[in-house]
This record gives C-alpha cells, sequence and structure tokens, in this order.
C-alpha cells in the first residue's frame, strides 16, 4: 500500500530541499567551530564566530521554512511528527554550537583546551554523516546509508560523552581558578549537548527509515 501511496503522490518539491538545505548550513556552522577552536589569533576567532553567528540565524529562517511549510501544505513526503522532530533535532544541533562558540567569546576563552578541539572535531563528522543521511531521504535507494549513519553516530555521542567527562574531571583535578574552571565547563558541556542532539537527529532518522523504506 506505501508502494502505491508513493506512486500516486506528488513529488516532493518543497520539503527536501529544505532539509538538504538544514544538512549543508550544519556542516558549514560545524566547520567554523571547528576553525573557532583552532585558531589562535583572537581577532581571527572572533571572525570565525561571527560566521558561527550568521549560519545560526541561517539555519533559524531554514527551520522557519519548513515549519511553514508543514502549515500550508496537504501532502508531505513522511509523517509530520517525524518532519517536526528531524527539523527540531537539527535546528537543536546548530544552536548548542552557537552557544558554545558565542560562550567563547563572551567568557573570553583564550586558550583552547584539547579536548574543545577533540569535540569540535568530533561533532563536525557528526554534522557531515547527518548531512549524507538527509540526502539519501530523496529517494530512500541507499537505506544502508542512513542505518550506517545512524550507528556512527550513536558511537560518536558515546565517544563525546567519554571526553567530556574526562576533560571536566581533569579542569577539577588542575584548575584553581573557580571562574575559569566554570567557563571551561560550561563551554566543553555544550558542545557534548550539540553532540546529544545528533544523537537526536539520527534517533529520528532511523524512525523515518523504518516507516518509509
Amino acid at each position: 500500500m506505501n508502494s502505491i501511496f508513493n506512486f500516486f503522490s506528488p513529488k516532493d518539491k518543497l520539503f527536501q530541499p529544505l532539509f538538504e538545505q538544514a544538512g549543508t548550513n550544519l556542516v558549514k556552522i560545524a566547520a567554523a567551530l571547528v576553525d573557532t577552536v583552532n585558531e589562535t589569533d583572537l581577532e581571527k576567532r572572533k571572525a570565525h564566530i561571527k560566521e558561527v553567528e550568521i549560519l545560526e540565524h541561517a539555519g533559524d529562517d531554514i527551520t522557519h521554512a519548513i515549519f511553514l511549510g508543514l502549515e500550508k501544505t496537504f501532502i508531505t513526503p513522511f509523517d509530520r511528527e517525524d518532519i517536526h522532530a528531524l527539523v527540531s533535532a537539527l535546528d537543536d544541533i546548530v544552536d548548542y554550537i552557537y552557544a558554545a562558540g558565542i560562550n567563547i567569546d563572551l567568557y573570553n576563552i583564550k586558550t583552547i583546551d584539547k579536548s574543545m578541539i577533540s569535540l569540535a572535531q568530533l561533532l563536525f563528522d557528526m554534522c557531515t554523516d547527518l548531512d549524507l543521511a538527509i540526502k539519501e531521504l530523496r529517494s530512500f535507494k541507499n537505506t544502508h546509508v542512513i542505518a550506517d549513519v545512524c550507528l556512527r553516530i550513536n558511537a560518536g555521542e558515546s565517544q563525546a560523552d567519554l571526553i567530556c567527562n574526562k576533560a571536566i574531571a581533569t579542569l577539577f583535578d588542575n584548575e584553581f581558578d573557580a571562574i575559569e574552571l566554570i567557563k571551561q565547563k560550561e563551554v566543553l558541556q555544550m558542545l557534548e549537548m550539540a553532540t546529544d542532539k545528533c544523537d537526536d537527529a539520527a534517533n529520528v532518522l532511523e524512525t523515518i527509515l523504518v516507516k518509509n523504506a
């Protein structure tokens, strides 16, 4: 019955292009964060953080366009609640990346811990995987790609937990400036939360896969 329904349903010309815009924007903002944490020149770092801010606003615009489409469109490529859940998870990832980047600037963190760099790189890899999976929603021809992405993201989220927990434990052992400890801890936790949201997005993708593949 699903195959018959899909045959007679009009091709989606609204949502998939917006999903792919969201995926591309996700990779860009994650890359800008990687540039931020690897930049030692404070002025250049501010420029990367500004790019993070611009991309966060772009992400909000894409999210708004998708939600508006849900209000106005009768037939959607898959369940409305799954579209809403996926887009919300992607928007959350962008928001936590933005929070991490902006807090590095606001808290005037001069020295970036190696754990932050590791988390940012891991986050970039996870966002790149999400972008790859989102593109496969167009046809569902390579469902194994989505399934493999979900497995890698789940493993990445566990790795991020480990990196973050070890980094915070090290902070409590070695950082005697309480204010600096709080600043570093909050940025680490923002990065880790972004990976949690990547896992949320992967879980939605798995749900979509089960229902539509």
